[in-house]
């Protein structure tokens, strides 16, 4: 099963196919959104609303770990994650697609693992499944390649901030992207993330940043984004060829250590 977590401009995916049914998981962290099963392209795929519908929930207050957990438990072994961001590159504007392949993450309190109780450390020195980035960047025009800064939000970030970001050789930046991708590792789900350029960031843009700018140029391309995915899926093989099956070997703790 291959999964989609879908923020702003992707609801429509779900008109693509044909739907089977919607359901909710009752997970130990709580109870994850409505999760919208259908196929496409002869495949299964479990469509989640991140924010849940109307974009009621921000991203500071999103139950991440429910979410990946609800996944992990229909089955998925794909996740297809989409990602309204800001640009920190002048070359890299509004509308354009970024594929991520690596990340910054300076979120402060957010759940970030399923492993508080046990010593589990997770590799990450590549976030981003090669398979699934390797055919995103083969099925449309996007930006084969950048760092993804991750913020707590919900507010915009300061001036002095971007200029930080930009000096640590972050190239986008959104509020959504973590700890996603991390608990997607920690239960071997191979993920990748569509990064859709809604703005610049403060300082780079010359103008106030506001939501109703993020929300028109996500409309202008959501037909190119759910197009994108929709042709990543018919090309994803049912075999999975990358590491992220087997994320969890040799990074757990199995023995206690003595104290000296």
């Amino acid at each position: 099963m291959i999964g989609i977590i879908g923020g702003t401009g992707i609801y429509e995916i779900v008109e693509m196919g044909d739907k089977i049914e919607t359901k909710t998981i009752k997970t130990p962290y709580g109870k994850s959104p409505e999760i919208s099963l259908f196929k496409l392209h002869d495949k299964d795929v479990a469509f989640m609303s991140r924010h849940t519908a109307g974009h009621a929930i921000p991203p500071h207050m999103i139950n991440y770990r429910a979410n990946i957990y609800a996944m992990k438990e229909m089955g998925v072994e794909r996740i297809l994650s989409t990602n309204a961001v800001g640009s920190l590159d002048e070359s890299i504007g509004p509308g354009d697609f970024l594929i991520p392949h690596d990340f910054l993450d300076f979120t402060k309190t957010r759940k970030n693992t399923f492993y508080d109780y046990k010593t589990v450390h997770i590799d990450i020195t590549e976030p981003y499944c090669p398979e699934l980035r390797d055919i995103l960047t083969s099925s449309g025009e996007v930006i084969k390649e950048g760092v993804y800064v991750c913020t707590e939000g919900p507010r915009f970030e300061t001036a002095a901030e971007v200029e930080m970001f930009r000096k640590l050789g972050g190239i986008v930046l959104g509020m959504t992207g973590m700890p996603e991708a991390v608990l997607a590792r920690e239960v071997e789900i191979c993920y990748a993330s569509i990064c859709t350029i809604s703005n610049y960031a403060a300082s780079i843009s010359p103008d106030k940043i506001t939501i109703e700018e993020v929300f028109e140029v996500i409309e202008k391309r959501e037909k190119d984004l759910i197009n994108l995915i929709s042709d990543t899926i018919a090309k994803i093989p049912k075999n999975r060829p990358c590491p992220c099956k087997n994320a969890l070997e040799g990074a757990e703790v199995e023995k206690e250590i003595e104290d000296l």
